[in-house]
């Protein structure tokens, strides 16, 4: 949105001729940037409380920068780019110098600076085995792009069960937890059952041929008897680290103690 269409939509309020409620509804009803192969949403953020975040998967290299230099233009500080290739990565290396950095594991890039940590309290991502690092740090990078504080626990998979409990504070004291498992998906059960903050768990398709490619974590986490435990797609760390976003920047809810 144009400073002079805000500017006549803030003068008209203050002269009383539009309610501040009618004034939000036109903030949040203004048009998108259209690129043509891309329709760029700048006022994501103030309807949804985080901005558009650019899937990378299907995109050619051109138009990723092409969105993330859209975002930038239209106000957004920090750009998340969620399953990005290598040779996308370098055409936004040359496009954002230093301002972009790129992370192989997840395949996740970021432009310009995480913003400093707000909410309520800590995200905690825990991931069962290193293997599971790939979804496990695209949540947690992508809370981080976000805006919160994260806390990452790895390599702490049932397999070794004193590994996590040697984390009980860490887990008592967290906000939101995002449990990220493969094989059969137990984590998320242990851990749903010993916290008191809401659980979300991230199936990954990490195991041998009877874990059909992250569907056996699926159906476990699914049938959890862990109350208060949620679940999300198989390997879809960004819908996860979005989702314990909200949860901790929801108003009027107390932190955890620290």
């Amino acid at each position: 949105m144009e400073s002079d269409t805000i500017k006549k939509i803030l003068e008209s309020v203050a002269a009383g001729e539009t309610s501040p409620d009618e004034a939000l509804l036109s903030l949040k009803k203004e048009p998108f940037t259209d690129l043509g192969y891309a329709k760029v949403d700048h006022h994501r953020a103030l309807r949804q409380n985080a901005a558009e975040v650019i899937y990378g998967e299907g995109k050619t290299p051109d138009q990723i920068a092409g969105i993330a230099k859209s975002l930038r233009k239209g106000g957004a500080e920090t750009v998340l780019i969620t399953r990005m290739k290598p040779e996308a990565a370098q055409r936004a290396q040359q496009a954002f110098g230093a301002d972009f950095i790129y992370h192989e594991i997840p395949r996740v890039g970021i432009v310009g600076p995480l913003p400093a940590p707000t909410g309520n309290g800590t995200i905690v991502v825990a991931a069962a085995g290193t293997s599971d690092m790939y979804a496990a740090e695209e949540a947690a990078l992508t809370a981080e792009a976000l805006g919160n504080k994260v806390q990452r626990l790895y390599d702490v998979g049932v397999a070794g069960l004193h590994r996590l409990l040697a984390h009980m504070d860490d887990l008592m004291q967290a906000q939101v937890i995002i449990t990220v498992a493969g094989m059969e998906g137990a984590l998320a059960s242990v851990v749903g059952g010993m916290a008191s903050c809401p659980v979300i768990a991230v199936p990954t398709s990490v195991g041998y041929g009877a874990s059909f490619g992250g569907l056996s974590a699926l159906l476990s986490m699914l049938n959890s008897c862990a109350s208060g435990t949620s679940v999300v797609n198989i390997d879809n760390g960004f819908g996860a680290g979005f989702q314990a976003h909200l949860i901790n920047h929801l108003p009027g809810s107390a932190p955890a103690e620290q």
